[in-house]
C-alpha cells in the first residue's frame, strides 16, 4: 500500500503491473534464444570457441541469473522499481555480442572469398541492443511520470505517463468530493470542475482516500 505520509511524491503503479512486467520478463527468452542459436556452431564443432563466445557464454549465464531475480522480485516486491532495469541491460548485452558475432563471420568471409554482401540481422541487433540500452535507464523514468504529490501548498500528479499533469494549489481549489469507487472531483474556486480517477492504478480507491483527507487537513478546510 503507497503511504501519503513518505516524503516526496507516490510513485502510481498500473493495476495490471505484475502481469505486465512478468511477460517482459518471459518476452527476454526471445535474446536467450538468440544467443543460444549463436553458441550451436560451437557446440556442433563447425565454429572455434574464441573469446568472443567465452564473453558471450559469461553474459548468458548473467542473463539467466537476472531473469530468475527479476520474476523473483516481482513476486516479493510487486510494486517496487530499480532505477536501472539490469535485464534489458544484460538483453542488450546479448544482442550486440552476436550481432558482433554475426558480422565478424561475414567479414572473414568475405576476405577470404572476395565477395562483399550486406548483412540485415547484425545491424537488426545493434538496433535492438539500442533499444534495450534505453529501456534499462529509461523504465524508472516512465514510472516516476505516474504519481500523486501530496504537499503542504496542495497537490499534484499524474494518473497517466501519457496525459496531462494536474498540479493545484489551497487557494485553486474549493472543495473536493468523492465520485465514484476511486475517482476525485475537484471543484475549483473559478466554479470550474475536474474528475481525476484512480480507476486505473494499483489501491486507487486507498489513493483517493489519502487525497481527501490530505484536503481535510489543509488550511482551506
Amino acid at each position: 500500500m503507497n503511504d501519503s505520509t513518505a516524503p516526496g511524491p507516490i510513485v502510481l503503479y498500473p493495476k495490471n503491473r505484475v502481469r505486465m512486467e512478468r511477460a517482459k520478463g518471459l518476452s527476454h527468452l526471445v535474446p536467450a534464444m538468440v544467443l543460444l542459436g549463436g553458441l550451436l556452431g560451437v557446440v556442433s564443432g563447425r565454429e572455434p570457441f574464441t573469446v568472443l563466445v567465452g564473453l558471450e557464454v559469461l553474459v548468458g549465464a548473467c542473463y539467466v541469473l537476472l531473469l530468475v531475480r527479476e520474476l523473483r522480485h516481482l513476486q516479493l516486491h510487486p510494486h517496487h522499481y530499480e532505477s536501472v532495469a539490469w535485464l534489458e541491460l544484460a538483453s542488450a548485452g546479448i544482442l550486440a555480442l552476436e550481432g558482433y558475432h554475426i558480422w565478424h563471420r561475414h567479414h572473414e568471409t568475405a576476405l577470404r572469398t572476395g565477395e562483399h554482401k550486406f548483412h540485415v540481422l547484425p545491424w537488426l541487433y545493434a538496433g535492438l541492443a539500442v533499444w534495450y540500452v534505453g529501456l534499462a535507464f529509461g523504465i524508472s523514468r516512465l514510472y516516476k511520470r505516474r504519481h500523486l504529490h501530496l504537499h503542504a501548498e496542495g497537490f499534484s500528479g499524474r494518473t497517466h505517463p501519457f496525459r496531462r499533469r494536474f498540479a493545484y494549489t489551497w487557494a485553486e481549489v474549493k472543495h473536493l468530493e468523492e465520485s465514484g469507487p476511486a475517482d476525485v472531483l475537484v471543484h475549483h474556486s473559478n466554479g470550474q470542475q475536474r474528475k481525476i480517477s484512480f480507476a486505473n492504478v494499483h489501491d486507487g480507491s486507498t489513493l483517493r482516500d489519502q487525497l481527501l483527507a490530505h484536503a481535510a487537513r489543509s488550511p482551506q478546510s
